[in-house]
């Protein structure tokens, strides 16, 4: 069985790892405080009326996914310098996202859930 909670997920991760996908969560927890924290898919995850973003950390780097390759494209001029893919952003625990880029892409996609939501 897998990690049931975001602190199980974090507590194996080397101190690099943890420590920034730690600040990760709470830049996403103020940018969002009303959704709810979750796992899904394995991964760390908040929920407000459907997923809104999650993170992780694989070997070489850590991520940070909206589980919606639409997303991004309104912040690919913010994006330029790191590895982005369908979704997700890439990047080091050394060379972290900044707080105020992490906070406009959550609001954005808690918009996009509820807009989806209402449909």
């Amino acid at each position: 069985m897998g990690v049931t909670t975001i602190d199980g997920y974090l507590a194996p991760l080397g101190p690099d790892k943890r420590k920034e996908l730690a600040r990760l969560r709470k830049q996403i927890r103020a940018a969002a405080p009303e959704a709810e924290e979750c796992i899904s898919y394995g991964q760390p995850a908040f929920r407000q009326g459907g997923i809104v973003c999650g993170f992780g950390a694989t070997k070489r780097h850590c991520g940070f996914y909206m589980f919606d390759d639409k997303s991004l494209r309104a912040f690919a001029r913010d994006l330029e310098g790191y590895d982005v893919g369908k979704g997700t952003i890439r990047f080091q625990p050394d060379a972290p996202l900044p707080a105020g880029l992490v906070k406009r892409i959550v609001k954005a996609r808690v918009a996009t859930v509820t807009a989806e939501k209402r449909r």
